[in-house]
């Protein structure tokens, strides 16, 4: 058995809650209370507002608690920040599969990060309470992301059938379904009956979506440390931001032809370094140092490769 220690007190609890609940009310009450297609350059500026805040509490984790735990932090935001950018492509083909209008994916993606939130959160306590009782299921994440890596690594384009996903088939057999949007609305009345919208079942894929990359992330960042609070804080801020960079990165996402590749090496390094933790341990920073070097050689050969590319 695992003795897990943390750095977050009840009332570090508490504030972070808080200061989540604060942000997403005035991301939606306030600066997307209007539905509207969301430009390159307000996606740009709510990028490195969403950037700058995760880099900021880093900053708050080194004052209060040392190196280590802020470069852990910073680990494994930049672990979670980098798998996120897989959402991207899926998020991609759904809103192009459902053909979703612009100035509703927003709304979409924000009730869809936030059912992220809770989900992340009961993932998060699960695998704390696992490596808690069972130190050796360390070494089945570390399996587990390296199968994960070599399967993405194989894997040369991402596809996407949700309407034969049960849970998808269940959602249409509980409520029908409109054949058109009506406005940010998730559900509607047609004729006195009440009818899901589209947007409701590109909710719901997109939810399942993110059980799916939780199911990899979750024990990515389990591998930097298991401190329960490190690993919530650098996972909430990295999918914070996630809207964001969807916005930002969905014109170009065909030119990171590269980045599968790099987030499979990323995985199977982390993997590796689960599996030998009992007799080899990698520093921090050094870790850091790698998934930077990965993820900077993908994006940069992606983009040598496709120069000239619209």
């Amino acid at each position: 058995m695992t003795n897990l220690t943390t750095i977050g007190s009840p009332e570090l609890w508490i504030g972070f809650l808080v200061l989540i609940f604060v942000l997403l009310a005035l991301d939606l009450g306030v600066f997307h209370r209007k539905a509207h297609e969301v430009r390159f350059k307000e996606a740009l500026g709510f990028s490195a507002f969403w950037i700058g805040l995760a880099l900021l509490f880093g900053l708050f984790v080194y004052l209060q608690f040392g190196a280590v735990a802020a470069l852990e932090y910073l680990t494994g935001y930049v672990i979670e920040k980098a798998l996120s950018v897989d959402n991207i492509f899926v998020f991609v083909l759904l809103f192009s599969y459902f053909k979703v209008p612009q100035q509703y994916q927003h709304r979409v993606l924000f009730f869809g990060i936030l059912g992220a939130i809770i989900m992340r959160g009961i993932f998060i306590v699960i695998g704390a309470a696992l490596i808690q009782q069972f130190t050796w299921i360390l070494y089945l994440f570390g399996l587990f992301l390296i199968a994960t890596g070599i399967k993405l690594f194989k894997e040369s384009e991402i596809s996407i059938d949700a309407e034969s996903n049960p849970l998808f088939k269940f959602a249409k057999r509980l409520f029908p379904v409109s054949t058109e949007y009506d406005g940010a609305k998730l559900f509607t009345e047609i004729d006195g009956k009440r009818y899901a919208t589209p947007l409701f079942l590109v909710l719901i894929a997109v939810e399942m979506t993110d059980v799916v990359f939780a199911v990899d992330s979750i024990p990515a960042i389990f591998a930097i440390t298991t401190d329960p609070f490190i690993v919530f804080s650098s996972n909430i801020f990295a999918i914070l931001g996630l809207r964001a960079l969807y916005f930002l990165l969905e014109g170009a996402m065909s030119r990171f032809v590269y980045l599968r590749v790099g987030l499979a090496l990323i995985l199977t390094f982390i993997g590796v370094k689960m599996l030998v933790h009992g007799f080899l341990k990698i520093p921090i920073g050094l870790s850091l140092l790698v998934i930077l070097g990965i993820l900077t050689a993908s994006i940069v050969g992606s983009l040598i490769k496709t120069r000239g590319q619209n």
